[in-house]
C-alpha cells in the first residue's frame, strides 16, 4: 500500500486566509452599503433628464424615486429574520446582484413601468445592505467594537452621499444618465463576483434551533418597550439627516440665507461629512467608556443646538453655515449608537431583526417627516424657519426619549466602566 502524497502546501497562509475572512466579510458588506446609497440617491442627480426622458412630473419623478423606499422599509424586518435564522451569505450575495441589476436595468428602461420595476428591484436588493453590514460586525468581531464599526459602515455610506452626488452629477453631465446608470451597475456587477468569492459567513450565524419558529426573533422584539423607544429615538436623531440633508436644505439655505445653489449644495454636503466622522467617533468613545445612554443625550442636546442656529439665528455666511451643518451632522453620528443598545438588550440569536427593527422605523419615519415639511410650508407661506422647526424639535424630543431608557448591562460594558 504506498503511502498517500505529502500535503506540501505552507499551513501558515491557509491560517494566514482564515484570518482574513472576517474583515473581507466586513469590506464587502461595507462597500455594498456605498453601493446602496449611491444607487438610492442617484435619480436625484438627473432629475430633469430623467423627468424629460420618461415623461414625468415633479411629482411623478418624486414617486418614482420614492418606490425604492416603499420596497425598502417593509423589507427589513424580513430581511432581520432571514438573517438571524439562516445566516447572511446567502440572501446578501444574491441581493448585491439583484441591486445591480436593478440600477443597470434602468439605465436601459425603454419606459416608465420597466423604470418602475428596475426601481422596485433596487430596493428590494438594498434592503439587505446595511442589516447585513452590522450582522457582519456582530457576527465576526467582539462586541467591545461593535458600535465602532458599525459607524463605520455608516460613514461609508455618508461619504458615498457626498462624494456620489458630486461624482454622479459630473459622469452625468459628460455621458448622459443612461450610461452613468449603466456605470454604476457595473460597479455593482464586480461587487457582486468579489462577494461570490470572498463573503464567508462567521461558523457562529444561522440559528436555526433557538427559533425553529421564522417568526420567532419578531415576537421576542415586539413585546420589548426598550425596543421600541429606541427605535423612536434613532428615528428622532436621524430626521435632520432624511429631512435637511436628504430634502429640503438646499432650498432653505437659498431661501433664508441667500447662497447661491452651488454654495447651498456645498454646505448640505458638510451634513454627510460631520454624520460620518460622528457615527465612527461617538463609536469609539462609546466602546472605550462602556456608555451609551448619555451619548445619545448629549449628541441630541447639541444637535438641537447646532440645527436651531442653522434654522432660526443663521447668518449667510458659508463657511459659518457649513461648519454648524457640519457639526449638526457629527452630533446626529451618536444615532448609530441606538443600534447597538437595541441588540445588547437582546440575546445573540435575534441580532439580525433587532437592527432591522431599528431601521425600519428610521426609514418608516422619513416618509412622514419629508412631506410633512413640505406641507408645514405649503401652510406657512413657504416660511422655512416655521416649517424646519421641526429639526430642533424632533432632536429635543430624542434627547427627552432617552432618559427614559434603562442602559442594558452588559459584561463587555462593565468591563470597559471599571
Amino acid at each position: 500500500m504506498q503511502d498517500r502524497p505529502r500535503d506540501t502546501r505552507p499551513h501558515g497562509i491557509m491560517h494566514g486566509m482564515k484570518q482574513w475572512t472576517g474583515p473581507l466579510a466586513f469590506a464587502l458588506a461595507a462597500l455594498f452599503f456605498l453601493f446602496e446609497f449611491i444607487s438610492r440617491i442617484a435619480p436625484s442627480t438627473a432629475t430633469s433628464l430623467i423627468s424629460d426622458d420618461l415623461g414625468l412630473t415633479s411629482a411623478g419623478l418624486g414617486v418614482y424615486s420614492s418606490l425604492f423606499f416603499w420596497v425598502y422599509a417593509p423589507m427589513q424586518i424580513v430581511v432581520g429574520l432571514l438573517l438571524d435564522r439562516w445566516g447572511a451569505r446567502r440572501f446578501v450575495v444574491p441581493a448585491i446582484a439583484l441591486c445591480a441589476g436593478g440600477i443597470a436595468l434602468t439605465g436601459i428602461a425603454p419606459n416608465l413601468a420597466v423604470a418602475a420595476i428596475a426601481r422596485v428591484m433596487t430596493g428590494f436588493g438594498a434592503s439587505f445592505a446595511f442589516v447585513g453590514a452590522l450582522y457582519v460586525v456582530n457576527h465576526w468581531f467582539a462586541p467591545q467594537r461593535f458600535a465602532m464599526l458599525s459607524g463605520l459602515v455608516n460613514a461609508v455610506g455618508m461619504l458615498g452621499t457626498a462624494v456620489g452626488v458630486v461624482w454622479l452629477t459630473a459622469l452625468t453631465h459628460h455621458i448622459g444618465w443612461r450610461p452613468a446608470f449603466l456605470t454604476i451597475g457595473a460597479f455593482g456587477a464586480v461587487l457582486f463576483i468579489l462577494a461570490l468569492m470572498f463573503y464567508r459567513d462567521a461558523p457562529s450565524a444561522g440559528d436555526t434551533d433557538t427559533h425553529p419558529n421564522p417568526l420567532g426573533p419578531l415576537k421576542q422584539i415586539v413585546k420589548s418597550p426598550q425596543v421600541w423607544l429606541l427605535s423612536l429615538v434613532s428615528a428622532l436623531i436621524y430626521m435632520p439627516i432624511n429631512v435637511y440633508g436628504g430634502l429640503w436644505g438646499n432650498e432653505e439655505l437659498v431661501a433664508d440665507h441667500a447662497l447661491s445653489a452651488v454654495a447651498s449644495e456645498t454646505a448640505v454636503s458638510m451634513v454627510f461629512w460631520g454624520m460620518a466622522l460622528g457615527s465612527v467617533l461617538w463609536g469609539a468613545i462609546s466602546d472605550a467608556l462602556g456608555h451609551r445612554k448619555w451619548i445619545i443625550f448629549a449628541g441630541s442636546v447639541a444637535g438641537m443646538l447646532a440645527w436651531g442656529w442653522v434654522i432660526f439665528g443663521g447668518s449667510g455666511n458659508m463657511l459659518a453655515l457649513s461648519a454648524a451643518l457640519f457639526l449638526g451632522g457629527m452630533f446626529c453620528g451618536a444615532q448609530m449608537l441606538t443600534y447597538a443598545m437595541a441588540k445588547e438588550g437582546q440575546d445573540q440569536s435575534t441580532v439580525g431583526t433587532v437592527t432591522a427593527f431599528v431601521n425600519m422605523i428610521g426609514i418608516g419615519a422619513a416618509l412622514v417627516f419629508q412631506p410633512l415639511v413640505g406641507w408645514l410650508l405649503d401652510l406657512s407661506g413657504n416660511d422655512h424657519a416655521v416649517a424646519l422647526s421641526t429639526v430642533p424639535i424632533c432632536l429635543g424630543l430624542s434627547a427627552l426619549a432617552i432618559l427614559a431608557l434603562k442602559e442594558p448591562d452588559q459584561p463587555h460594558l462593565r468591563k470597559a466602566r471599571r
